[in-house]
């Protein structure tokens, strides 16, 4: 017999403003922890250095988590001119120095060469695995990784302050698997004067902005507290990106138990991805088609009679 999870069936969002210094992973832990949650999960890492949103998914919201990590983001990053480091972070050690600075025009003509769709090749010390070792365990080992390009998406990277010669301060929205250090490297070295990321702060991410997240200190400070509980986002807010529509009691039950049921469409199209509510609350995510919703994903949540 299976050993059955302890913690609680709590579903939400908790949105937190990530400190810099802490994992990703002990962000989800500390948040699992503080709601004595069965099931939580995050949607995006951040580096352990940067700050800023980090989207909380508890119990059956969970589920709803690649609608959120598909969607925009946006970052803002300062970059360091005149020196690359084997990170592309400043907890690196320096590989490379110039004496070049750019000025402002220089560095806005170079950032419109950024945008819209790209290749991106990751730093080496990333997340991206390697015939199955990560990218950051093979060069902590010595080895000289060699990572491929992958696409990724640019809808805006803009120069927003300069603090001095030697640093820019930009902002990027970008889609689903961007680095941010990658843009920094890349953009000193098309600037010839090499570069990387000083600070970094996610400042949204999908539909959760940083100004709306709680802090660690205060996470610790309502820990098993039901003022935490009430911090809670429904479910439903990582289906933002998605149209909604709505069903009948019938179309409802017949979700819940994974068969198509019958949704009220408005103007989504044949084959769309969609979210069917029933009085307000989320039942299953799915495929419409003709007064249907195939569901790809069902919600155990409470509804209301």
């Amino acid at each position: 017999m299976a050993r059955r999870r302890k913690g609680r069936d709590i579903s939400g969002w908790l949105i937190v403003d990530k400190p810099e210094g802490m994992t990703s992973t002990a962000v989800v832990n500390k948040v699992k922890w503080a709601l004595d949650a069965r099931k939580a999960g995050h949607a995006g890492t951040l580096d352990p250095a940067a700050t800023g949103v980090l989207a909380v998914a508890l119990g059956e919201a969970t589920k709803t988590v690649p609608y959120v990590t598909d969607a925009l983001k946006a970052y803002r990053f300062t970059v360091r001119f005149g020196q690359a480091t084997n990170t592309d972070d400043a907890e690196g050690e320096v590989i490379a120095e110039s004496d070049s600075r750019p000025d402002d025009p220089e560095i806005e003509a170079a950032l419109a060469g950024f945008v819209g769709d790209i290749m991106q090749v990751p730093p080496k010390f990333s997340a991206v695995k390697i015939d199955g070792e990560r990218a950051y365990k093979l060069a902590r080992d010595g080895e000289d990784v060699e990572i491929a390009a992958r696409p990724l998406y640019v809808e805006e990277l803009s120069l927003v302050a300069r603090p001095d010669p030697d640093h820019a301060v930009l902002e990027m929205v970008c889609g689903k698997g961007g680095y941010v250090r990658a843009i920094a490297r890349d953009l000193g070295e098309k600037l010839g004067c090499y570069g990387h990321v000083t600070e970094l702060r996610r400042i949204w991410s999908g539909p959760f902005d940083a100004e709306d997240g709680i802090s660690i200190e205060r996470i610790d400070e309502l820990a098993r507290t039901p003022a935490l509980d009430e911090l809670l986002r429904p479910l439903e807010d990582g289906l933002a990106e998605l149209p909604e529509l709505p069903c009948t009691a019938e179309g409802a039950a017949r979700l819940r138990n994974g068969n198509p049921g019958m949704v009220i469409a408005s103007d989504v199209e044949y084959g769309e991805e969609a979210w069917a509510s029933w009085q307000g609350r989320a039942v299953a995510v799915g495929i419409y088609r003709s007064g249907e919703l195939h569901p790809s994903r069902v919600f155990n949540q409470p509804l209301q009679p």
